[in-house]
């Protein structure tokens, strides 16, 4: 049989990528043995953090939770900090309406398809990508989302392992249903290489969340460093039922920082309460990163 006649070299070959794989599962499913993890309650759930830098897990859980508990409606967040090998999570599977923080996404599936079409955008998709990220244009968000298909927002959210994210039926993008999770997860994908986009797509998806306008700029920058560069995207949608729905999500990078957080809420009673919420824990991530 053919199956016989494998040289002992290739057998040798094998076995290594086999061996490579194991230790990959290994490395990436394993704490590092000197992160140090904390927890903090904030009503029936907690915030957990886990850190190689000494300290910061306990301090960031305990004032994570205070910033969040008591507040009204619900909210989830989700941290990551490449520079300390830090990361937290409150409610980080729970489902939100996404209100505007999907044109992200949006935008990341249309970068996809045409580098999967071997092309440019074009300069009409180059004023639309350009109107939805920096002034959050909900007409723009329209053409490119029946542009680009519920389809082709699935095929980005499988190729970027956003498992738990499930787009808005028809044209109902807003409704999309997000968690925290997912939403760190393109925070990372955006800041790193990855076979998903390419280097230039992903600094151009970048240049535009650091160009949102001024009037828009509040949320997750809330309290950020001088020196970082702040990519952000808010959303924010009145509903009859459970009030507002507010969201945050952001990047900083530059001059040494290098992480990202999401924050999601719901039901609160105006916009500015759920904004409050979002900036909140934002002010306490920057704080407690920068000590």
């Amino acid at each position: 049989m053919h199956g016989s006649r494998i040289s002992t070299c290739t057998r040798r070959g094998l076995a290594a990528v086999v061996a490579a794989g194991s230790l990959l599962t290994v490395l990436t499913s394993a704490t590092p043995a000197s992160a140090e993890t904390a927890s903090a309650p904030v009503g029936g759930s907690k915030v957990v953090c886990t850190s190689k830098k000494p300290g910061l897990a306990p301090a960031l859980s305990r004032d994570l939770a205070g910033a969040l508990d008591g507040r009204q409606g619900a909210s989830a967040m989700a941290v990551y900090d490449r520079t300390t090998k830090t990361s937290c999570e409150f409610k980080g599977g729970t489902h939100f309406d996404s209100a505007s923080v999907v044109k992200v996404t949006v935008l990341g599936a249309l970068l996809r398809k045409a580098e999967e079409a071997h092309r440019k955008l074009t300069p009409h998709e180059v004023d639309l990508t350009t109107d939805m990220i920096t002034k959050s244009d909900n007409d723009a968000t329209t053409a490119l989302w029946h542009r680009v298909r519920p389809a082709g927002v699935q095929h980005f959210l499988s190729l970027a392992a956003m498992r738990d994210t499930v787009p808005g039926k028809g044209g109902a993008w807003g409704l999309t249903q997000i968690t925290a999770h997912d939403q760190l997860t393109l925070m990372r994908l955006l800041t790193t290489d990855t076979p998903v986009l390419t280097e230039h797509s992903r600094g151009y998806a970048l240049d535009l969340m650091h160009r949102v306008v001024p009037e828009q700029r509040w949320g997750a920058p809330a309290g950020a460093p001088a020196g970082a560069a702040v990519h952000v995207k808010n959303g924010w949608l009145p509903r009859e039922k459970g009030g507002w729905r507010v969201n945050s999500v952001g990047a900083f990078t530059g001059s040494g920082h290098d992480y990202g957080m999401a924050v999601l809420s719901t039901g609160s009673h105006t916009m500015d309460y759920g904004v409050d919420t979002i900036e909140n824990a934002a002010r306490v991530v920057h704080r407690d990163l920068a000590r």
